[in-house]
């Protein structure tokens, strides 16, 4: 093939460019028909009869014909020529727009301002302070729970004070008083009687003397009462718990617990109120807020679940076992009968038990508490009392009646629902609440 094009090259005499025009001029000159080779612009047309050669050279000089062509684009073409200015578009300098940058440089002086943010730290300083005393805080809502609670009593003893004179009226006044608030003819007389004679041997003249006499006379009657519970003397330490229906005896078993355990007692409890319903799904209850093993059977009898109880605590060196009784009517002879049974079996399970027999008394229910402690006492002989509910429309009297008539320790007093509402009773806060 290359001598093939080697051939066509000699063939043509004027290989280059410059003679293929000579050679066009040529043709005119030599014959007219040639003329009509100017018409043959149509370009493809001469090539087919070309050589390769003479093919390859005009595709050469076609390249500067495409630029007519790209001539004629051009003109439209030319319109994206503007284009290039778009190039420029990034002109619209937004580089003035990093000027507002500077704005920032404003924002770090707001900062400044929340500098004072000091003088707040210095506040809650200030709120520590006065958190500082938070004992008394707790005690003082306690007094104050209190108070509102026995507010009835204090409110009829009180006034009776304001601007009296030291006379009889006085007296039947005061008189009048405390057997409303349920204390008893019994102790209102005893303490009529103590009044009169130490007004007369200190020879006081004021009403508030006459308040002060009157509140160290409480606080006299009322200290035998003031007892603390002894724990750790045995182990375990068994406690029976009794009383009515409705005075809050499972509740305030639960609250027993937790205080046991805030003393680094472990506690057991049996279910033995096998009667009331729901009475064990209660104290179950109890028992898991405060992660308390319970001791029950779904219908077995009392006596037999305070055994057991017993006996697992024992089995498990427990501190403190307390079982729950069914609640009754100290008129219900039968039932009474079944507490005694409750108490000689656990008497079976371990010797000198039950250690603790406490009574739970409604503080509302007035002169019929002084009858639920005879009667329970008779049956039972109880070492403690616990008063609740003294929230509500309880006059607090009574404590005076049991002290004078039957002289059971008072453990402790409740003035709500909650495990802080039930505290040790004290016969002093008593008093100050009854009275001021």
């Amino acid at each position: 093939m290359f001598s093939f094009f080697k051939k066509k090259p000699k063939d043509t005499p004027a290989p280059p460019p410059e003679t293929a025009p000579e050679a066009a001029a040529a043709q005119p000159a030599s014959a007219p028909a040639e003329p009509a080779a100017p018409a043959a612009p149509a370009g493809p047309a001469a090539p087919q009869k070309s050589s390769w050669l003479n093919l390859f050279k005009r595709e050469t000089v076609p390249a500067p014909a495409p630029e007519p062509a790209a001539e004629i684009a051009p003109g439209p073409v030319e319109p994206p020529a503007p284009a290039p200015l778009t190039a420029p578009a990034p002109v619209p300098v937004p580089a003035p727009a990093p000027a507002p940058a500077p704005e920032p440089a404003p924002a770090p002086a707001p900062v400044l301002a929340p500098v004072p943010a000091p003088e707040p730290e210095e506040e809650p300083e200030g709120e520590i302070v006065p958190a500082e005393p938070p004992p008394p805080e707790k005690k003082q809502s306690w007094m104050q729970r209190l108070k509102a609670g026995l507010s009835k009593t204090s409110t009829n003893l009180t006034t009776l004070f304001v601007g009296a004179k030291i006379d009889d009226e006085l007296y039947e006044e005061l008189e009048s008083a405390l057997l409303v608030s349920d204390a008893g003819v019994e102790a209102t007389q005893f303490l009529l009687d103590a009044l009169k004679k130490k007004v007369k041997s200190e020879k006081l003249t004021e009403a508030a003397q006459v308040k002060a006499a009157l509140r160290t006379l409480l606080i006299e009657m009322l200290a035998p009462l003031q007892k603390p519970m002894v724990l750790g003397r045995e182990q375990p330490l068994v406690m029976m718990i009794a009383g009515v229906n409705g005075a809050g005896k499972t509740t305030t078993i639960g609250k027993l617990a937790k205080h046991m355990q805030a003393h680094q007692q472990s506690v057991l409890l049996a279910a033995g109120d096998t009667f009331r319903a729901a009475a064990r799904e209660q104290l179950t209850i109890w028992g898991q807020r405060n992660n308390v093993t319970v001791i029950a059977q779904e219908s077995g009898d009392p006596a037999a679940v305070a055994f057991d109880a017993v006996q697992s605590a024992r089995a498990r060196n427990m501190d403190v076992v307390m079982v729950d009784t069914a609640g009754r009517l100290p008129t219900q002879l039968h039932l009474m009968e079944e507490l005694k049974k409750i108490k000689r079996v656990i008497g079976k399970g371990m010797a000198n038990a039950p250690h603790e027999i406490l009574l739970v008394i409604d503080g509302n229910t007035g002169q019929n508490a002084l009858a639920q402690v005879k009667a329970f006492d008779d049956a039972l002989q109880l070492t403690g009392l616990v008063i609740t509910k003294l929230d509500g429309t309880a006059k607090g009297g009574v404590l005076a009646a049991i002290a004078k008539t039957r002289p059971v320790p008072v453990y402790f007093i409740g003035v709500g629902e909650t495990i802080e509402d039930l505290q040790p009773f004290n016969a002093e806060e008593f008093v100050d609440a009854l009275l001021s």
